[in-house]
């Protein structure tokens, strides 16, 4: 679907060609995982650490520069296959090893790690380079490195949960500020008499609203689930600030399984409505598109701005979206933000 076709609203989008609604779509969730090697940032890291060890190994005992560099490509020449083959296997079995007890799974790690490094050794042995060949020194060498590696994934995993409990409280304390449930409620009472319907609607987005808000913390939802949210929100807004908010949608189904970090795209719509629509009088256009290109889903949250400048913001909300994307995709994940003509847009990358 591209960027131009532009749906002004979810029911638009769910009414066409057969398409569901968002709101009948099961929710989508994925357990994440603590050794989770496949992604790219991961292994890159991997090898480069090991690549150092041996670098710095190589120096022991060599003479010249010569002498370092024959003794790098040697040590190289089992250590790359062994770190490989570590990372491989720990990413074929993540979902196995997630299953068991905290202590097994850094055994296997450990264990996987010698057993890799005498992979390694044998390689080195076949091809006749050393003599004799260091089994028991490769052996715990393995284990080691393994027992670093297994620790930098722990900490990894863990480094989530702050960051999404942190995102969680302040998404709560986001919800609940008083002018913003104020205004939400006066509109309400303002619409009980006049448009029942539309207040019970609009009570029903603010309940969903808390409710996402209080929901147990996930490492990641999909992206169907934040485009909800941003709905609910944006519904709210919608009543209080009428003709001002102009919404437009350009969403591609094939996008809506993408995993995101739990509400991280209704703070960047929120950004849009309080730094785009609320200070101009003439209000604002709020766009949000998605698009899947091959691998990669690409979303976009732009917003006109007064004057072509708007009001300057302290930036915190893009700088926690931007850090828990890293914590959830790695180098995978890119963010970008710019002010181009008036027109302010964030762009998120995340791998399918």
């Amino acid at each position: 679907m591209k960027d131009s076709r532009i749906l002004s609203s979810f029911q638009e989008l769910s009414h066409a060609a057969g398409a569901r609604p968002l709101t009948d779509m099961p929710p989508l969730r994925q357990r994440d995982l603590v050794f989770d090697t496949c992604q790219v940032g991961v292994v890159l890291r991997a090898v480069v650490f090991v690549q150092s060890v041996v670098a710095v190994a190589a120096l022991f005992g060599a003479s010249s520069l010569w002498g370092w560099l024959t003794s790098l490509a040697l040590i190289t020449a089992a250590a790359l296959p062994a770190t490989l083959g570590w990372l491989l296997v720990m990413c074929a079995a993540k979902r196995p090893l997630d299953r068991l007890a905290e202590p097994a799974q850094w055994a296997v790690g450990v264990v996987l790690g010698a057993l890799m490094a005498l992979y390694g050794c044998a390689i080195v042995s076949w091809m006749g380079l050393v003599d004799p060949v260091p089994w028991l020194a490769s052996a715990a060498a393995g284990a080691l490195l393994a027992l670093v590696l297994v620790t930098a994934l722990v900490w990894r995993f863990k480094a989530r949960e702050p960051a999404g409990t942190t995102a969680q409280l302040a998404e709560l304390q986001a919800r609940i500020r008083p002018h913003f449930l104020f205004n939400t409620l006066n509109s309400a009472i303002a619409l009980v008499r006049a448009e029942p319907a539309k207040a019970e609607s609009l009570l029903e987005d603010l309940s969903e609203l808390f409710r996402h808000a209080l929901a147990d913390t996930q490492q990641a939802v999909p992206l169907l689930q934040e485009l909800e949210l941003a709905e609910h929100y944006l519904a709210i807004e919608q009543v209080r600030f009428g003709d001002r908010l102009k919404v437009e949608w350009s969403l591609d189904e094939a996008s809506f399984k993408a995993k995101l970090p739990p509400l991280i795209l209704q703070p960047l719509v929120e950004n849009a409505v309080k730094h785009g629509v609320e200070p101009s009088p003439d209000g604002a256009t709020v766009r949000i598109s998605t698009q899947r290109r091959g691998s990669v889903v690409v979303i976009k949250v732009t917003n006109t701005v007064p004057a072509g400048t708007g009001k300057p913001g302290h930036g915190l909300a893009l700088d926690n979206v931007r850090q828990r994307l890293t914590l959830l995709h790695d180098v995978q994940g890119r963010f970008q933000s710019a002010l181009v003509n008036g027109v302010f847009q964030v762009r998120l990358e995340i791998p399918v």
